[in-house]
């Protein structure tokens, strides 16, 4: 576990909550943005950055690079995002963001760790570059293209195995939505974790209950989730999202041999921005009706500045 002062929680709440102002600030400016990730994840991720994950340090903070073509025997210029996270090694652990539409947050993540510089945000979606929209292997914070949906699991199960065969220490961690395990991708893949007995992988799933058609419950429910996952052999703890002693508390515990830890984190997707309540039950990305609903958020902000 990364070594944090004694006031580790109030950096972690500080992180959040800039995250959250960030991507508020980025909807407010682009006239839309995946704002409801950032109000349900910003205690998960922040919390795995600087409490759970052992992550090599970055020199200063990173302004991403211009996109330098796709990887291949051929191109040698090509990159991943992974060095955001710090140099490699057999004792850090690596870092998986399984659902790409979170990039956003990912990056505000990115900037408030002092990892990526702000300037890198003016990237965002535009063409020749890697702050992409949807977050793919070249993308800050990333290594791997994840897919649509639902396929960051299965890839972090085979690097999980690599760093076993390898005799390396570190570990390997996953950040999943709840709305990816409708995916049978993900089952397919936890049977194999489970199966090789990798327990050098840990898992947090952002349980929010929302996806781009609304509720899930409304879509497709994947009730009793923790008993399924369980049935699976995986080692489960549901805890509350926004709660940071609830978010290490599993990592702390005597582990279980063979057995991956699977953190469901129960969030809310208007934390921190009530307003989004209004949005109900559609809040997977949000589009200004009018003007007058754009300054309406824009006033929230600046009480967030």
């Amino acid at each position: 576990m990364a070594c944090i002062n004694d006031h580790w929680q109030s950096q972690v709440r500080q992180v959040a909550q800039g995250i959250r102002r960030r991507v508020m600030e980025h909807t407010v400016r682009n006239h839309g943005g995946y704002l409801s990730q950032a109000c349900s994840a910003a205690e998960i991720l922040a919390t795995l950055y600087l409490r759970i994950m052992h992550l090599g340090k970055t020199e200063k903070a990173l302004v991403p690079a211009p996109f330098a073509g796709v990887p291949g025997p051929d191109n040698s210029a090509a990159f991943t995002g992974a060095l955001f996270n710090g140099p490699r090694g057999p004792e850090y652990d690596r870092f998986i963001l399984s659902p790409s539409q979170y990039a956003l947050v990912l990056y505000a993540l990115l900037i408030e760790t002092g990892r990526m510089d702000p300037a890198g945000l003016e990237q965002f979606n535009v063409d020749g570059f890697t702050v992409e929209m949807i977050g793919a292997e070249h993308s800050p914070g990333m290594e791997v293209m994840t897919g649509s949906l639902g396929q960051g699991l299965s890839q972090a199960a085979g690097i999980a195995m690599a760093r076993r065969l390898k005799g390396e220490s570190g570990k390997v961690w996953v950040f999943m939505s709840d709305g990816e395990w409708q995916s049978g991708q993900n089952w397919e893949a936890l049977q194999a974790i489970t199966h090789h007995k990798l327990d050098n992988i840990g898992i947090y799933v952002d349980v929010n209950g929302q996806q781009c058609d609304g509720a899930m419950c409304d879509v497709m429910a994947i009730e009793p989730f923790a008993d399924r996952l369980t049935a699976f052999g995986a080692r489960v703890y549901q805890v509350d999202g926004h709660n940071l002693d609830a978010l290490v508390r599993p990592v702390l515990e005597p582990g279980c041999a063979g057995k991956p830890v699977i953190v469901l984190a129960d969030t809310k997707p208007w934390q921190g921005i009530d307003i989004l309540k209004k949005r109900y039950p559609k809040l997977h990305y949000v589009r200004f009706a009018s003007g007058d609903e754009q300054a309406e958020y824009a006033g929230i902000l600046q009480t967030m500045l």
